[in-house]
């Protein structure tokens, strides 16, 4: 029977090899398929029971081995829904079983991919360039904490994100030792000072008819006293505030010196709440004092230390704004020397902004879904999880370049999206080179099983021969 068996491991043989070669066809055909994970082939011989001097090669079978854990290249780009792993962990996605009034609906069943190329479509979904609708997490817009720990179908609405208002200001910079007022570049005697003891006029006694000036202790600053305010001042910058409805508030910032006691300089800071126009003074006054005294120690410190003030409600313009507080931090203001004179702003900005509708989307490293709005702001809408699976090479292979699970790979472990890289493609795993190599030695293993056949065929026809 020896004859016999040869020839049956050799079609055994053919079998196995023309699995390989589809497996080779396969890979090659998906060279450039988007995180496609190349199959190669594995054989095993199969050895027929007997003695061990008896024991012949046997025959053999060919089976998959999947590279499911095998990287692929990955490539940055500039789209920013674009999405690669680098490392363990897979997409989890769904895909559509038809449609409800125009829009998709979804199977409900998980699928594991490694293919990004998500890009939003008409409505809101992050769909690939297979068809599979990414799932992730969605995120609370004011805590940026997920919402939830199941992942579901991410869909990204252009809802506007709301006003906030302000209600705190970051301000932090040097005060020039020495100010250089108008007053003081000027020439005028003490100049560089806003005295509280004196009237604001630089000529001398107030005349008949002259408006008589409110003193600091008022902590105004009135339409007759504003010229001499400005040049006794120097400018704190400005920044533009927001209240509930997102409406912009322009705050400008001046700066008083009004002591120059040695160890003991003190400063005040006003902020402008009205302004003339056309020659009209407001009805309200046109600078407000902050209500505290800045005094500066021989270092240039602070002292005492005034880390944040409470503003409470400000006007401005005829607009109010409740509850802001000024914060200058631990030694966020100090005085030194400067040889220009000014205020030296390393810090201002405020945490209130307008209204804005959703402009753009991006999926960031670690898998951070980021909408961008016309505002200016951004703010964090979901998060991608990755799937893993203690054995991913066991997982099923289903169309679209997706995965099922298994009973051999386990259940999907979900984690964070750490491995993920953003605005990046991971490409297939396929290396045309070794495929070729792994075709010519397939090809001539098929080549060969054939060439047993043959030879079995001649070896029959000798059998045959002998009755004859």
């Amino acid at each position: 029977m020896g004859i016999f068996d040869a020839l049956t491991t050799s079609v055994a043989g053919i079998q196995s090899q023309a699995f390989a070669i589809e497996n080779i066809s396969g890979n090659i055909a998906n060279s450039q398929t988007t995180g496609f994970k190349r199959v190669d082939t594995a054989f095993i011989d199969l050895v027929a029971d007997g003695a061990p001097t008896r024991q012949a090669a046997g025959s053999v079978l060919a089976y998959s081995r999947s590279t499911n854990q095998l990287q692929g290249g990955v490539t940055g780009n500039s789209v920013g829904t674009n999405l690669a792993i680098s490392g363990r962990g897979l997409f989890i996605v769904d895909s559509s079983s038809g449609t409800s009034d125009g829009r998709p609906t979804f199977t409900g069943v998980d699928r594991y991919s490694r293919r990004g190329d998500f890009s939003l479509d008409q409505f809101g979904f992050l769909r690939n360039g297979a068809g599979n609708y990414l799932k992730g997490i969605p995120t609370d817009p004011v805590t940026g904490n997920r919402t939830g720990s199941t992942p579901q179908v991410l869909q990204i609405t252009s809802d506007f994100q709301a006003a906030q208002a302000t209600t705190e200001i970051n301000y932090r910079a040097n005060l020039a030792s020495t100010p250089r007022t108008t007053a003081f570049v000027n020439g005028e005697a003490g100049g560089e000072l806003l005295n509280a003891s004196n009237d604001y006029s630089p000529t001398g006694p107030f005349q008949s008819g002259d408006p008589r000036p409110a003193p600091l202790g008022g902590g105004t600053v009135n339409a007759g006293d504003n010229t001499y305010f400005l040049n006794h001042s120097i400018d704190g910058g400005g920044l533009t505030l927001f209240n509930n409805q997102g409406a912009q508030i322009p705050l400008t910032l001046r700066w008083a010196k009004t002591s120059n006691t040695s160890g003991a300089e003190t400063w005040n800071l006003y902020y402008q709440t009205g302004e003339i126009v056309n020659g009209q003074p407001p009805t309200t006054p046109i600078w407000q004092n902050v209500g505290t005294n800045y005094t500066f120690n021989t270092s240039g410190q602070l002292s005492p230390p005034v880390n944040s003030i409470n503003l409470g409600s400000i006007t401005v313009g005829g607009q109010t704004l409740g509850g802001v507080t000024l914060r200058h931090g631990e030694a966020g203001l100090t005085q030194f020397q400067d040889s220009n004179g000014n205020v030296q702003q390393t810090q201002i900005d405020q945490n209130g902004y307008a209204a804005g509708q959703l402009s753009s989307v991006a999926i960031g490293d670690g898998g951070g879904v980021i909408g961008t709005y016309t505002n200016g702001r951004t703010q964090k809408l979901a998060d991608v999880v990755l799937a893993n699976f203690n054995n991913p090479d066991a997982l099923q292979r289903s169309d679209g370049n997706t995965f099922q699970s298994t009973g051999e790979s386990g259940v999907p472990i979900i984690s964070n999206g750490t491995n993920i890289v953003g605005s990046s493609l991971e490409g297939s795993n396929v290396d045309i080179a070794e495929e070729f190599s792994k075709l010519i030695i397939t090809q001539q293993a098929y080549t060969a099983n054939t060439r047993v056949i043959t030879a079995v065929n001649q070896l029959l026809q000798e059998v045959t021969n002998l009755i004859r």
